[in-house]
């Protein structure tokens, strides 16, 4: 899913750095530096990187998914079982407890997942309309009637937003106050959120793993430039900074105190074409902003060879990505006649772009010089992180680059959610096509393996031809610890692994 963030004031970080580096130091609290500060943990309501990679140490889901990022292992759901007819599913919940001590029970995970399912703020209930009922039987048994049988349904239990939260808790607290200082049950519990500055997150002692956790605590602190990020980590003042630009990897990689650690994953970066706005709706127009946009030199220049070129919207090495997908050529003077035969002439786009993120920003300078060759002018609008997200939200922009990575292994939650579902506009690009998102819901609930396959790939191409976005780039996580740090780990789906890092 995509990641966004909140700016801080520099001065205010620099200033209380001394004091929390110390106190870590002290107390074997890990400091990651990281963009953007978090929006909520509401499990449910947001679709944000940066939300799901904390919400996945402080909530817990019935099924998670493994290091390798390629299977499925018990949570708290310790083991399952599934009806011949693939439409009940029954759970047995193991013996586990919230932060605040109080048992986590079926009923708590019943009330979870029809909560996602039902509640008018998700972003995430088209993804578990087929369940039809959830009821726990006991206090650790857990029965699920799904509508139809679902090839992703497992899959998408894993998923961080379908976090098991307290009933009571956010029955008693409302979910404006769980929203910010939540009952958790996974590894760490939020002690502490300053707002555009840090979480502060302590080792929950009733988590039903809590010998696995060596460390303390954790703080995300929010540190939104790069280059300010990694003299930080450099200098000792964090002990680990996630997202180092591309162009910092070598230097990083001598410095005798720093591991860079790159990760395979699910990452797919794209550019954003908003369909709402005038000729931008106009297929003909969107095919040529493709063939304009030379997404080697973008690779080469601002990858530095850590990219490959992005032909799908399912990332290379997923389940059912579609290797011989189309792959437009950069033919500007092409997509310079199009426009012509479209009737277009002159047009001008804004492009929004996140202020401080050197890759975004180095994407943007390319990208314009590119359209600008096929008669298109691009204004750049850079904008203070904490704007950014809201203004794509809105629909206040016309094109913009953006990332991707997934949340579960099978492909329906990002195909839902950027060509079959109405509450997001279609990933805020306002994408139509209901031939599309008919074939989204038949896929999902196709169990034959290889007629599903033809769906995703026809899903694939017809993205392709419509050009819901513009796919630029797949790449790995590339992260930076203290060489104190140990077992700093993300898997391919983003998950960091904070409950067996350990700080020396």
């Amino acid at each position: 899913m995509t990641n966004r963030w909140k700016s801080i004031g520099l001065a205010a970080f620099i200033a209380g750095l001394s004091l929390t580096a110390s106190y870590a130091e002290a107390a074997g609290v890990l400091t990651i530096g990281r963009r953007e500060d978090s929006t909520t943990f509401d499990p449910i309501k947001t679709a944000q990187n940066i939300d799901n990679w904390v919400f996945s140490n402080v909530y817990d889901v019935l099924v998670r998914v493994d290091k390798t990022g390629t299977k499925l292992e018990p949570g708290l759901a310790e083991s399952w079982t599934t009806s011949e007819d693939g439409l009940t599913y029954v759970f047995k919940i193991r013996d586990a407890k919230f932060s605040d001590g109080s048992p986590l029970t079926a009923e708590d995970a019943a009330f979870s997942l029809l909560r996602i399912r039902d509640d008018a703020g998700s972003l995430w209930s088209d993804s578990y309309k087929v369940i039809d009922t959830a009821v726990a039987t006991d206090p650790h048994t857990l029965t699920i009637k799904l509508k139809n049988p679902s090839a992703p349904f497992l899959s998408t239990l894993a998923l961080p937003n379908a976090s098991v939260i307290s009933k009571a808790g956010m029955e008693s607290l409302g979910p404006d106050a769980y929203a910010e200082k939540p009952i958790g049950s996974g590894a760490f519990t939020v002690d502490e959120w300053r707002r555009g500055d840090r979480i502060i997150l302590k080792k929950n002692p009733n988590f039903w793993q809590a010998d696995r956790v060596k460390l303390d605590g954790v703080e995300w602190i929010s540190v939104p430039d790069d280059n300010t990020r990694m003299l930080n980590v450099q200098a000792g003042q964090l002990d680990a900074a996630i997202f180092v630009p591309f162009s910092r990897v070598e230097e990083m990689k001598k410095d005798a105190n720093l591991n860079v650690l790159i990760d395979p994953s699910t990452r797919e970066d794209h550019l954003l074409i908003n369909h709402a706005h005038g000729d931008l709706g106009k297929k003909e127009v969107r095919q040529a902003l493709d063939l304009a946009i030379d997404k080697k030199a973008i690779v080469d220049a601002v990858t530095f060879g850590q990219g490959t070129i992005a032909n799908s919207y399912i990332p290379k090495g997923a389940l059912y990505y579609y290797a011989d997908n189309l792959q437009r050529p950069y033919d500007p003077e092409k997509a310079k006649k199009m426009l012509a035969d479209a009737g277009v002439s002159n047009l001008t786009l804004n492009y929004l772009i996140r202020a401080g993120d050197e890759v975004d920003e180095q994407t943007a300078v390319l990208v314009q010089q590119q359209l600008a060759k096929a008669g298109i002018t691009a204004n750049l609008q850079k904008v203070d992180p904490s704007q950014e997200w809201d203004m794509t939200v809105a629909g206040d922009y016309d094109i913009s680059v953006n990332y991707w990575t997934n949340d579960i292994l099978d492909p329906d939650q990002k195909t839902t959610f950027v060509l079959g579902h109405d509450s997001n506009n279609n990933y805020s690009t306002n994408y139509k096509n209901e031939a599309v998102k008919e074939l989204v819901a038949k896929a999902r609930l196709e169990l034959d393996p290889k007629k599903r396959e033809q769906m995703y790939v026809d899903l694939q191409k017809t993205a392709k031809d419509d050009v819901n976005w513009i796919d630029l780039y797949y790449s790995p996580y590339i992260n930076v610890a203290r060489k104190n740090v140990e077992n700093f780990y993300q898997n391919p789906l983003g998950r960091f692994f904070l409950e067996d890092t350990v700080k020396n």
